[in-house]
């Protein structure tokens, strides 16, 4: 995953919360060796290694994390995709040459995409890639899963109030002694004047190209990998999800920026208890939505202040 982890947490001592720390971060170093792509000698790069020739058996949380992303792929109708490696691959490149991919080569890659080509054997927990070249890509789930499993470490031990952070994904528990939530600013990038979020409880994750794109021949792309064209979104999308756990709201926000505001409000009814706020802008054409749970959320918190 190569993104460094922050933890709060409240402790009844120095000792118990230093303890409980670093089994917490142990966990994520460990779901690291297991679903990094950049670690050639991860779980994962393995797994893909091998297991276009015989089904390949895996540890529970690779086997557990390909559950809940192909889960989740069906029902994003496919705008969240695992197998999306061999066009992440060439769009890796292309930032790094600003040079775009050859048609050719992204056909070549599109074909290589889908979850049809992703087989799970639940009953021997082993899982083969039935086309030869498919990779996969974990980036949009692993770190809202590696929050999640860390939050549940530490409730293991004792600690009920915490939060754990990686890049754009959260997963807290119980709010800090004496106050309502944990306070949380995805970094609201519209005019409305939204505040902080106040939550307990919950997974937040964000996607967007506010940090990572790249020009060029004067379009700019994200990082973000639309599974549809091999190249990065135009859309200058900006996403916040609000979901029970951390894989579910990782995995979405990276489905929801793809897909364009509308399209992802449709969808989101598909997901029991997830709110979201999604932003496009196409040239000089913004649009906003919020779905009403989350603006509920800000109306309560101006009402508290």
């Amino acid at each position: 995953m190569g993104v460094e982890a922050r933890i709060v947490l409240y402790a009844p001592s120095a000792l118990a919360g230093d303890s409980a720390a670093d089994a917490a971060f142990a966990a994520i170093a460990d779901l690291d060796a297991t679903l990094s792509d950049w670690n050639a000698n991860s779980e994962l790069e393995r797994l893909v290694r091998a297991a276009h020739s015989a089904p390949v058996a895996v540890s529970a949380d690779l086997f557990e994390v390909l559950q809940r992303s192909v889960a989740i792929a069906r029902q994003t109708d496919g705008a969240f995709d695992p197998t999306i490696g061999p066009l992440v691959a060439l769009w890796r490149a292309a930032r790094t040459s600003h040079v775009l991919p050859a048609p050719e080569a992204l056909a070549a890659a599109r074909a290589l995409v889908g979850i049809d080509g992703l087989e799970l054997d639940e009953r021997a927990q082993a899982v083969r890639l039935t086309r030869a070249g498919m990779r996969l890509d974990l980036g949009g789930i692993g770190k809202g899963y590696a929050c999640q499993r860390a939050i549940e470490t530490l409730a293991r031990l004792g600690i009920a109030s915490a939060l754990v952070e990686m890049g754009g994904d959260i997963v807290c528990s119980r709010a800090p002694p004496g106050r309502a939530g944990w306070d949380i600013d995805p970094a609201w990038d519209d005019a409305a004047g939204h505040d902080r979020l106040s939550v307990e409880h919950c997974a937040v994750s964000t996607s967007g190209d506010r940090e990572q794109w790249v020009e060029i021949d004067g379009r700019r792309y994200s990082h973000v990998v639309d599974p549809r064209t091999g190249l990065g979104l135009e859309n200058r999308a900006h996403v916040v999800v609000l979901a029970r756990d951390g894989a579910t709201s990782d995995a979405l926000a990276t489905a929801l920026s793809t897909l364009g505001v509308e399209r992802a409000l449709e969808l989101l009814r598909r997901f029991e208890g997830v709110e979201a706020w999604l932003s496009e802008e196409y040239e000089s054409n913004r649009h906003v939505r919020i779905t009403p749970g989350l603006h509920a959320r800000f109306r309560k918190n101006r009402d508290r202040l």
